[in-house]
């Protein structure tokens, strides 16, 4: 039989030129389309599979995801994508976290993990109620204010240093209030990697190369870091199979398993053998503190963070506080603004010494000296646009406070549920010991606490609002905050690095919200940092593990060095993670109900430091 011509026989010649013309036409839109296509995919992102079908997120750059559903910043890419599989699985915002945290405690265990606490600020989409979870780690019932007279070496180094731990009590406070997904399903991924093995990333080799005569001297962080007799590598296969344990018994009894029953058991034991004072009472008795959020309505916004004894929140209140009061709206822009921004932070780094925890001191003239506008402008009427100022003219009572490590991650999901998570076991790998018997990371937060006896004829005396008591939780520099626009979600931003958040934290936002940097710019933009003593600014100049170079300008160096500032470059500083919601235009904008409530749903853009090895995800 004669094979039937595609040809329809009865069209006219020039019909039959129109109808090739028009598939010529079609064939060639089509290719145009694959070629844009691929165009955007290898240039301009990675076009998810819900791509083409109603564009849901896109990989802009390594440092940068989009998305209108739901995203993840942490500082560690793993971390990022087991968020976003749970939250693209149904999760609500803490779900996530839970099993982000518990990531971050395996692969950055310098910096988190089981054996530590932290703080959390949670916005709820449908009540628009913003909460804060203080998870902070407490000092043992046996603790006292001269406990560490004979040696203070002891405060920082060894299980003497280690305050109770309240990780697994806050993400589990938390899960219990907002979890959707089973509790033992969230450590799963934990699990894996712990017993399976990951490949240590740059920055943890970094660490660990920097930490090797801490994890040497220890037989626990040797046996897991240092397995072959030299810490690990940046690529090789590090496992901690102990630690997977623990985690597979807490996540199939509870935290009961860990405040009431055997890895709670033998942690203390190992904790004990170590010298420290930690008892089975410490953890039955640990308590997560649940709060309303510190509101600050201050530059258009509303921020909403942490209370004491974080002084995050109330100390970036204090600098916003005074930027706003300058007439020009540009006050905070260019060198000038600056100068301003170092100035106000020095008077807020002299003024946070006088917090502590609100529960044994009376800070509440402190706290609303920091919150007050007018107090704020007493302080900008003694800052001066060309000059500053020897260290005893922002009148520092007491010494700082240098607290450490960190990690932080932020979550928005689907629902417009906002987290952020500021999580710790305070210096590199804590007080340098890991629990034989359980694989935990020992915290050492009790060196956030200021003694009696630690004083030297250059520093100033210690605080008496944060020395010492049972049961007390250490003041803190970390400072997750949430923030809101017209009762819309707008941002999500914290950051790590011990005394580095705080200043990192308001230069991710002021470069953002007020000077309109796109958010990876406003990530990547280099930093000042400050101590007020010694009276120096701290500029980065470092190149990243991306191979990119920070460094602030030489005009800006020369502008500060004009007005009497001393600089001094360091390789290092704070790690910051940022989510922007953009709602241009409202009536664009997607919106969900919640009695009555409507919710903007907006394009979320994550970001991931590109000073350490984050990446976020979305979905």
């Amino acid at each position: 039989m004669k094979k039937q011509s595609i040809e329809t026989p009865f069209l006219k010649p020039a019909e039959d030129r129109i109808t090739r013309n028009k598939w010529k036409i079609a064939i060639g839109f089509f290719i145009s389309l694959m070629a844009i296509t691929f165009i955007c995919y290898t240039i301009g992102g990675k076009i998810s599979p819900q791509g083409l079908n109603g564009w849901k997120s896109r990989v802009q750059s390594d440092g940068v995801v989009e998305s209108w559903g739901a995203v993840v910043a942490a500082d560690d890419s793993r971390c990022s994508e087991i968020g976003a599989s749970v939250l693209k699985d149904g999760g609500h915002a803490v779900d996530a976290a839970v099993a982000v945290a518990l990531c971050g405690g395996i692969v950055n265990p310098m910096a988190s993990g089981i054996g530590g606490g932290g703080f959390m600020v949670l916005r709820s989409a449908d009540t628009s109620q913003t909460q804060a979870f203080d998870f902070r780690e407490t000092a043992p019932a046996a603790a006292s204010q001269n406990m560490y007279q004979n040696n203070l070496n002891d405060k920082y180094n060894g299980a003497l240093a280690m305050g109770i731990p309240g990780e697994i009590a806050g993400l589990h406070e938390a899960w219990l209030k907002y979890g959707r997904r089973p509790w033992k399903a969230l450590f799963q991924p934990a699990i894996r990697l712990a017993k399976d093995g990951f490949s240590v990333a740059p920055y943890l080799a970094k660490s660990l190369s920097v930490m090797a005569p801490i994890i040497m001297k220890d037989p626990g962080l040797r046996s897991v870091y240092a397995p072959n007799g030299k810490v690990l590598q940046a690529g090789e296969m590090c496992y901690n199979r102990q630690l997977g344990l623990s985690l597979e018994a807490i996540a199939e009894g509870g935290p009961e398993v860990f405040y009431n029953g055997a890895i709670g058991e033998k942690l203390i034991s190992d904790v004990q053998s170590g010298g420290g004072i930690m008892t089975m009472d410490d953890m039955r008795n640990y308590k997560v503190k649940v709060t309303d959020a510190i509101t600050v309505n201050t530059m258009g916004f509303t921020i909403l963070g942490m209370p004491a004894p974080s002084s995050g929140t109330l100390g970036l209140a204090m600098v916003f506080n005074i930027l706003n009061g300058y007439e020009n709206a540009n006050g905070a822009k260019g060198s000038l603004g600056l100068h301003r921004f170092i100035e106000a932070m020095k008077h807020m780094f002299a003024y946070r010494m006088n917090l502590g925890d609100p529960d044994f001191v009376d800070i509440s003239k402190t706290e609303s000296d920091m919150l007050s506008p007018s107090f704020a402008e007493k302080i900008r009427q003694r800052i001066f646009d060309n000059t500053t100022f020897p260290s005893e003219y922002y009148l520092p009572r007491w010494s700082q406070i240098q607290d450490h490590g960190t990690s932080h991650f932020c979550i928005v999901d689907a629902d417009r549920n906002a987290l952020s998570l500021t999580t710790t076991v305070n210096y590199p790998f804590g007080g340098g010991v890991l629990s034989p018997s359980t694989g935990i990371v020992l915290n050492n937060e009790m060196a956030d606490f200021s003694v009696p006896t630690e004083v030297s004829p250059d520093s100033l005396p210690p605080s008496p609002t944060n020395f010492i008591k049972p049961n007390k939780r250490p003041l803190s520099c970390m400072t997750p905050i949430i923030i809101v626009k017209d009762d819309q979600l707008v941002g999500v931003v914290g950051g790590s690095g011990g005394l580095s958040i705080i200043p990192a934290v308001m230069q991710v936002f002021l470069n953002h919200f007020v000077l309109g940097m796109k958010p990876l710019d406003a990530v990547q933009s280099p930093r000042v940092y400050h101590k007020l003593m010694p009276n120096i600014v701290y500029y980065e100049n470092w190149t990243m593990i991306d191979g990119d170079h920070i460094e602030l300008s030489d005009h800006r160096q020369k502008f500060l060095e004009e007005r009497g500032h001393v600089l001094e470059s360091q390789a290092s500083g704070g790690i910051s993670q940022l989510i922007v919601q953009t709602l241009k235009k409202p009536i664009e904008s997607r919106k969900v109900s919640y009695d009555h409530k409507q919710v903007l749903k907006g394009m979320l853009t994550a970001v991931s430091d590109p000073r350490k090895d984050g990446k976020p995800a979305a979905c």
